[in-house]
Parts: C-alpha cells; sequence; structure tokens
C-alpha cells in the first residue's frame, strides 16, 4: 500500500469524537472490505445484548445475577428506584466522607488530620484504585496513597516501612464484596498488628467497603470501624472502578471523581449507537476479533506513550483476561476463548521488547495509546524547536510504522489531555468493548469460575499444611523424606508435600522448626525436637 492509499484508508477508518476528544484509528488494522458486512449481524446481536444487559436482565447467567456498572455514572438507568436511590446515597456520602476528612471533621484519634491512605484489596479492588491513583495522582494529593494488594508478606513490610511513623495518621481502606477473600482478610490482620504494634486502635482508623451483612461487614460493626461503604452484587470487581471501591479512595486522594464520572457516563452515551462505524468500542471489540480470527490467536499489546498510564495494561489485563478467558461458551460448549493482553509504555518499549514486536513471531497486535498534551505549561526545548515531548511523540509515531511497514497491525487511541473525564472515558470504553466482545464470541464476561477453581485449591494446599504439621509435631527429632511423610498421611501428591516443607522450613513461623539437606533435589528434612 502506498503512502496516498494509506492516507486515503486513514481518513476512512478514522473515528472522531470531538464530545469525548477521543480517535480511534483502525486504519492499520488490514481487515478486508467486506468485515464490516459480514461483522453486522453479529455486532447488531451484541448490541441487542448490551441493551438488555442496561435494563436490568439476568447477564451473568451462571450466578444469575443483574451486571450493573453503567448504571454507578448514570442512576436513572438503573432498573428500579431503590437501586438508583443507592447509588446517588452512596455517592453523596463519598464526597461528604472525603470532605469531612480533608476538613479535618474525621481525624486521627490524636487529633491530627488524616495525611495518608492504606487500602487494603486485590484484584478490581485494587487495580482499579492504583490506576486511578496513578494516571491522576500529585505530590499535592490530600492523602498519599498505598497498597496492600497482594498477601505477601514482604510486599507489606515494604508498604509500612515506607508509611513509617505516619501510620498514626493513616486511614486504612479495607475492600471486598464478601469479606472472605483471603488475601483481603490477610492485609487487614497484618494492617491491625502494625497499628497494634504503634500502640493504635485499629477500629478508628479503618474504613470498609462491603457487601451488606458480609463477614467484613459484621467485623466493622463489632469494632467501630469509621465508616461503611456498600457493594453490590450487580457489580463486579473488575467493573468496579467507579462505584465506591474506585471513587472513595479516588475522592480521600482529592481527585476529580465527578470528572471521572462524568467521563465516563459520555463514553457509555457515545457507545451505545447501533452504528458500529460511529461506535468506538464497537470497533475495538471487532477489530479484537478481525486480529484474532475471534478466537484469541493473537496477543493484544497495549502501549501508551504516557508514564501516567503505566499501569493501564495491568488494569485491562484484569479487565479483559478475566472476562474473556472462559472454558465453555453459553451454550455450555467447550471453547477455551481468551484474549492475552500485555504491555509497558512508550517508548521505554523501544528500549526493551518492540525489537521482538518488529522483527520477532507475528503473534500480537498492538494498541498505541497517545496523549496529545505533553503537560501543564511551556516545555524546555532539549534541542532547536523540539522538546522532549516532540521525541515522545515522534517515536510513537515511529514506531507505529516501523510496525506496519513490517507487516505488524495496530490500532491508535488519541486523547486531548490526561485528566479525570478522559481516563473514566477509557475505562468506560473498553469495560464496553468487552461486553460487545464477549457477546460476539458467546460467551460470559462476568464470572471467574477459573479463579474460583484457583482459590479452592489452595484451600486444599492449607488444609494438607495443617496435616503436616500435625505430624512433624509427631515426629519431633526425626528424619524423614518427603515420601515418608506423604506414605504417613495417606497424600498421593508427593510433589504438594515436599513443596509445603520447603516453604515451611524456609518460615519458622508456626512453632515446628525443620531443617532440610542442602539439596533441594532429595527431599530430605529432619523436625527438630
Amino acid at each position: 500500500m502506498d503512502k496516498r492509499q494509506l492516507w486515503e484508508r486513514y481518513q476512512e477508518y478514522l473515528y472522531v469524537s470531538d464530545e469525548l476528544g477521543l480517535m480511534l484509528d483502525i486504519s492499520r488494522m488490514n481487515f478486508p472490505p467486506d468485515f464490516f458486512d459480514r461483522m453486522e449481524s453479529g455486532i447488531q446481536k451484541a448490541f441487542t445484548d448490551m441493551a438488555a444487559l442496561e435494563g436490568g436482565a439476568i447477564a451473568n447467567p451462571d450466578e444469575q445475577r443483574m451486571v450493573g456498572h453503567y448504571w454507578l455514572r448514570n442512576p436513572s438507568l438503573a432498573p428500579t428506584p431503590a437501586i438508583a436511590t443507592e447509588i446517588e446515597g452512596t455517592l453523596a456520602r463519598v464526597q461528604t466522607f472525603a470532605a469531612h476528612i480533608h476538613a479535618g471533621k474525621v481525624c486521627a484519634p490524636n487529633g491530627r488530620p488524616f495525611t495518608r491512605l492504606l487500602v487494603v484489596g486485590i484484584g478490581g479492588s485494587a487495580l482499579g484504585p492504583q490506576f486511578v491513583a496513578d494516571s491522576l495522582g500529585s505530590a499535592a494529593d490530600r492523602l498519599k496513597v498505598h497498597f496492600f494488594d497482594n498477601t505477601d508478606p514482604d510486599g507489606m513490610d515494604r508498604v509500612l516501612a515506607e508509611i513509617g511513623p505516619a501510620l498514626a495518621e493513616t486511614l486504612t481502606l479495607v475492600i471486598s464484596k464478601s469479606g472472605g477473600t483471603k488475601e483481603t482478610r490477610n492485609g487487614m490482620l497484618e494492617a491491625r498488628e502494625a497499628y497494634r504494634k504503634a500502640g493504635l486502635d485499629f477500629g478508628k482508623y479503618a474504613v470498609a467497603i462491603t457487601g451488606a451483612g458480609s463477614e467484613l461487614d459484621a467485623t466493622a460493626v463489632a469494632e467501630g470501624w469509621l465508616a461503611r461503604f456498600p457493594m453490590w452484587d450487580w457489580v463486579g470487581g473488575r467493573t468496579s472502578v467507579t462505584s465506591a471501591v474506585g471513587l472513595l479512595p479516588a475522592a480521600l486522594q482529592g481527585l476529580d471523581i465527578d470528572g471521572l464520572l462524568a467521563g465516563a457516563r459520555l463514553c457509555d452515551e457515545t457507545t451505545r449507537s447501533p452504528i458500529a462505524r460511529a461506535n468506538p468500542a464497537a470497533l475495538l471489540a471487532l477489530m479484537w476479533h478481525y486480529a484474532t480470527d475471534g478466537r484469541g490467536t493473537k496477543d493484544m499489546v497495549v502501549l501508551p506513550y504516557k508514564d501516567r498510564l503505566l499501569l493501564f495494561s495491568r488494569y485491562l489485563q484484569q479487565l479483559i483476561m478475566e472476562s474473556i478467558g472462559k472454558e465453555t461458551d453459553l451454550d455450555g460448549r467447550v471453547v477455551n476463548q481468551g484474549l492475552t493482553v500485555y504491555g509497558n509504555k512508550g517508548s521505554t518499549d523501544q528500549h526493551a521488547y518492540v525489537q521482538q514486536l518488529r522483527e520477532g513471531i507475528p503473534n500480537f497486535f498492538a494498541t498505541f495509546i497517545e496523549v496529545l498534551a505533553d503537560r501543564e505549561g511551556r516545555s524546555l526545548l532539549v534541542e532547536p524547536d523540539v522538546t522532549s515531548g516532540d521525541y515522545l511523540a515522534g517515536f510513537l509515531q515511529g514506531t507505529r510504522t516501523a510496525l506496519y511497514d513490517n507487516g505488524r497491525e495496530s490500532m491508535t487511541i488519541t486523547v486531548e489531555k490526561l485528566d479525570a473525564r478522559a481516563v473514566g472515558a477509557l475505562i468506560a470504553l473498553y469495560e464496553r468493548a468487552v461486553g460487545l466482545y464477549a457477546s460476539l464470541v458467546n460467551i460470559n464476561a462476568y464470572h471467574q469460575p477459573g479463579v474460583e477453581a484457583g482459590k479452592k485449591a489452595a484451600g486444599e494446599v492449607l488444609a494438607l499444611q495443617g496435616n503436616i504439621l500435625a505430624a512433624l509435631r509427631r515426629i519431633a527429632g526425626k528424619a524423614f523424606t518427603a515420601e515418608e511423610l506423604a506414605a504417613e498421611l495417606g497424600e498421593e501428591e508427593t510433589e504438594t508435600v515436599f513443596r509445603i516443607l520447603l516453604h515451611l522450613a524456609a518460615n519458622p513461623d508456626h512453632g515446628v522448626e525443620m531443617e532440610r539437606s542442602e539439596s533441594f533435589c532429595t527431599g530430605s528434612f529432619a523436625a527438630k525436637g
């Protein structure tokens, strides 16, 4: 394709929304001329499915739940007045609570205002707030935010060390719909112990976002926590960022949650268009289908050319992969669907894996994300008539061209500036694209049986660990191998027994001490008396 043809294709396949301040260029995806015609019936069905979902239909049949994250930014769409009132009331409470924290009306027990925020959550209860915090935060934030987003003790120690003596002025927000998520429960217990060691009453620093009547809700009531905010069963974790899950941390940080909601609401309105060529979410979903044959045959590489969008690819990994990665379709057929997402940021990637993208295996398509405004105010000229931002823009265009010249396809999303409105729009754009794509490939995007299977398997491992610890206490002072201990327990998974023993030998936290042989391979241990 010569340059004239490429320009004509660009003009034909560039979506522009001045109202959203967003452009989507699909001209460098090499779909055939009849592609949109062939996909028309499928995308129209997806629009119908989406309209039913927004109207309150059971869109998550496996769990018999509605899916209502779109109502969060427009409560008038909610299927009942009670739900609309609850959404509006929660938003008002979020804004009021954040204002009281900022004004010192709600303060630490020592009378000093809160200056820091510790968010305890995992998955969507952390990734959404983290993405918003990093993309919109600054040194002038009202509360400096930290995260416990895993059950890694060393990771939590690092966060606590960073907070240091400021723990006495740190508000802790615990987020878990069921209250039974073990990673979040563990983070809460570790935080509580840190406060106890500092001579502080955890309940006077704690806020819960959880389901009504959950384990966490009961704990917050019993311990007199500062506040409780709801999570609803019709909002999934990975689409919860415009609920209290994302809005409360952002409001406490001092970010513009009204702008975030406005951007998401406007994008929702735009992406309800039943004309695919005028709907950016439909264009994304259709390009995903084209690029991967509707089977996930290629990876999606997300390349944002903005440091503030570093976490966007991680956020999209959960949103897309947890939604699309399913073994069966809605008819119960085994389909093993998926869409792998990875990415970092430009131009850093040009010194990392772009080499392979251009010259290695062509098993991907790229999505470039461009922010036109470099910074607030004027930039330094690092060369005559050239700024650092000019280089960033040049690297984006150059990489995009270099990939295309070598047969690698890409899309480009452009926003005018990265503010709360734009972040809200990006979140809503991809949420809608995921829902439409799920309809195209006939899967349930709103459950996660694979995650639940992993949790169940982890529970079985911990139950086996309990049996192993009991056995070790019985044979204190004796040497043994993993095979011998597994046989004594009647356990066929000798490898699992061995790996548990390795972990216990390295972490004498259970009142049982062990020694192991110098070699990792022998499986020989001795329980100390």
